[in-house]
Formats: C-alpha cells, sequence, structure tokens
C-alpha cells in the first residue's frame, strides 16, 4: 500500500501545467470567464498536452509581456504576431487582416484608394502613447486622408465588459460611416450588431514598402524555451481542422497564403 501511495503522490506532483498569460477582458480573444477562441484553443493545446491549463491574467497593455511570461508567472502568451522578436513563436495557426466595416445599406469600399474615403467619417483604432501609430491610421495619412478620422482607443474603456468593441458600434448606430478593424475583432462584434455589417479585408494588403495590414498569428514562448514551443506546434498540427472551424465560429476573417479570403 505504501509503494502504491508513494507512486500516486508522484504522479500527482509531477502532473504538467500549462500556465497561459492572457487578458481577463477583451473578448473575442479571451476572458476570465474563457469564453474568447483563444481561451478554447489553450484548452486544446492543454488537452492534447495532458496538462492541466491555468491561466495569469494581466491586461494587454504595454509591459503585458514584462510582467507575465519574462516575469516567470506564465509560460505561453496565445494571439502574438509570428515576428514579434521578444518571444520565440509557433507556427502560426491562422493569418488575418486589418478590414473595413460599413453597414450593408453603405458604400462597399475595398482599398484604402477609394476616393470616397476622402468625405466619409472614419474610424480608427489608436495604439500606444502617441495615438496615431496603427497601420491603417498610417496608410489613410500617406494618402491625406485625415479630415474626418475619428479615434477609438484600442483598449477601450476597460472598467466595462468588451472594451474594443466601441468602434464597431459606432458603424452600426451611423455614428461614422467606416471604421479600419483588426480583422478578428471587427468580426466578432460585427455579427452581435442589430443592423448587418459589411466585413471587407482592406486592400493594399501591403501598404508602401513596409506597412503590412496582414499578419500571421502564432503562439509564443521564451526565446529558450524550444521543448515546449514544440510541444505547442504539434498540438496546434494536430487539431488544425477544430481549430480552423472554432476560428470560422467566432467570425474571424483569414486570409490563405495567397492572401485570398479563407471561405
Amino acid at each position: 500500500m505504501a509503494a502504491i501511495a508513494f507512486v500516486f503522490l508522484t504522479a500527482t506532483a509531477d502532473a504538467r501545467e500549462l500556465r497561459v498569460c492572457a487578458d481577463p477582458n477583451n473578448l473575442p480573444f479571451s476572458n476570465a470567464a474563457g469564453q474568447g477562441f483563444e481561451n478554447r484553443i489553450a484548452e486544446i493545446v492543454a488537452s492534447d498536452l495532458g496538462a492541466k491549463l491555468t491561466y495569469t491574467w494581466w491586461a494587454q497593455r504595454r509591459g503585458f509581456i514584462r510582467n507575465t511570461l519574462k516575469a516567470g508567472l506564465c509560460d505561453l502568451v496565445p494571439g502574438t504576431p509570428s515576428n514579434l522578436e521578444m518571444l520565440r513563436t509557433t507556427t502560426p495557426y491562422y493569418r488575418s487582416s486589418y478590414v473595413f466595416v460599413t453597414r450593408r445599406d453603405g458604400p462597399d469600399v475595398a482599398s484604402f484608394n477609394d476616393p470616397r474615403l476622402r468625405d466619409m467619417r472614419i474610424g480608427v483604432q489608436l495604439i500606444g502613447d502617441d495615438g496615431a501609430n496603427s497601420p491603417p491610421v498610417q496608410a489613410l495619412g500617406r494618402r491625406g486622408i485625415v479630415g474626418h478620422l475619428v479615434g477609438y482607443p484600442v483598449y477601450g474603456d476597460y472598467s466595462a465588459p468588451n472594451p474594443p468593441a466601441r468602434i464597431v458600434e459606432a458603424v452600426a448606430s451611423g455614428e461614422i460611416d467606416l471604421a479600419v478593424v483588426w480583422g478578428p475583432l471587427a468580426g466578432y462584434f460585427a455579427a452581435r450588431q442589430k443592423v448587418p455589417l459589411r466585413i471587407t479585408p482592406v486592400a493594399p494588403r501591403i501598404d508602401g514598402p513596409q506597412l503590412p495590414m496582414i499578419y500571421d498569428i502564432s503562439m509564443g514562448v521564451r526565446r529558450e524555451d524550444d521543448a515546449l514551443r514544440g510541444d505547442v506546434n504539434g498540438a496546434l498540427s494536430r487539431h488544425k481542422v477544430e481549430i480552423d472551424a472554432l476560428l470560422s465560429q467566432y467570425g474571424v476573417p483569414r486570409l490563405d497564403a495567397s492572401g485570398s479570403p479563407v471561405r
């Protein structure tokens, strides 16, 4: 009996834990109730690895990586750009882009070069301390389309649920004519408005020599954590069909390797 108890206790002590860094109020990506698609994908990975899923919750602001992953509080960051240099990233599990969001009964805009943009009230996401550094803001600025821009902080009012949704709600209400929004956020909240909205990937996909509007998305680990990266890569590959279906369920607009929309 003593030997059996020892084996049981040893197995329990050695049970694997998948420690994920995430935002507790950032749908459609994650929230503390586990309702985001990144929560769901983390569950798939943890189950595949036979690991217990745990979270370190931290608002995704400046310093998020420093205060979570690099502080040793967690080991895996879902939803990171694949080229993020401060992390070692997995093989991408989806590709998305910024999109134009309009009402279905409004103009069908598909390019930053559309001349109608000059006369439209355009909502843009503002990121960072300068408030004007998101790729769409730069693309519009390059064309001199600045007279009717309306800024919405990408983080929104964090004291309210779904803080990033405000920019999409503004299109639905008619407060603005069009918004340029990161695709996964746009797709999720557009589907939850009372009026039908249109989601169109922006063009050009790369504006000028170095301004991409399209990004591959991965999970990130510490740069030295090759073993975990390999394990997560394996889980993502084995469950690709399930993950693709989940992304579709959340309205994530995805692009294939050529930049064409995934149907």
